[in-house]
């Protein structure tokens, strides 16, 4: 049944408002044989349906991200190639991609962005995957301040940062190595910490397990941990956190 179909049913009293509720959480799909694409899952959740670019044939990448695009009028696609980019941007000109989170996406002009996330890293190395946190919350509506190269080996920098810091709804704290700054930003504020560990690190760092195990072990209260390098979960966890905060504020 369309939403349509349901809106009139409603109206005519033909159908109660918790009937329709029921049936506009049911989650249609648009069958595509190598994908189903889930096209109102923000109806359900507040998210769009995005795209993990990496590993996907040509042909069904760019199959999905029209159609996305014509679901929502924009589109958001991670870990994405210069190949792919290039895919892209021959059917979308308007497309933009930053080699250094690797987003591609098409954003909506005029989109207004509240409530207040900061994206802290502990050294530059790490800002690939902050940034993929920070821009996946932006998409998402989100206004984030980026506080990048505060590790613990120069707590006086983070320090510096503290009153933006404190003022945000959510913090997400990057963090390679030993991943020891979690911890501190979570001894400093009142807010939630996505921590996120990288894979930067020398040799018994494996590839960002040591700063995993650091993040979940951590003493400090309010610290949550989303997988090795993935910035696009915490930004995601990120904006739900916000977004309740800017509710609360109203």
């Amino acid at each position: 049944m369309e939403i349509i179909e349901i809106l009139e049913q409603v109206k005519d009293g033909r159908m109660s408002a918790g009937e329709a509720e029921q049936l506009l959480r049911r989650a249609p799909f648009e069958e595509l044989g190598y994908a189903k694409l889930d096209t109102h899952r923000k109806l359900r959740s507040g998210f769009a349906e995005v795209i993990f670019c990496s590993g996907k044939a040509d042909e069904h990448l760019l199959s999905i991200f029209e159609r996305l695009y014509a679901s929502e009028g924009e589109v958001f696609g991670t870990r994405a190639s210069v190949e792919q980019y290039a895919l892209i941007k021959e059917h979308f000109p308007q497309v933009e991609y930053d080699p250094v989170s690797r987003i591609i996406k098409i954003e909506k002009e005029g989109k207004v962005r509240q409530g207040k996330i900061v994206v802290c890293t502990a050294g530059t190395a790490d800002i690939a995957v902050a940034e993929e946190a920070a821009q996946t919350a932006e998409y998402f509506g989100s206004y984030v301040e980026r506080i990048y190269d505060v590790g613990v080996s120069g707590l006086h920098r983070l320090l510096a940062r503290l009153d933006v810091i404190q003022s945000a709804n959510c913090v997400v704290a990057v963090a390679g190595m030993e991943g020891a700054l979690a911890s501190v930003i979570g001894g400093l504020v009142d807010k939630p910490v996505i921590a996120v560990p990288t894979s930067v690190g020398y040799g018994a760092n494996m590839h960002g397990i040591s700063a995993l195990l650091t993040m979940i072990n951590s003493c400090s209260n309010g610290i949550a941990v989303v997988n090795i390098d993935n910035g696009y979960g915490a930004g995601y966890i990120a904006t739900q956190i916000n977004r309740m905060g800017v509710k609360g504020n109203e």
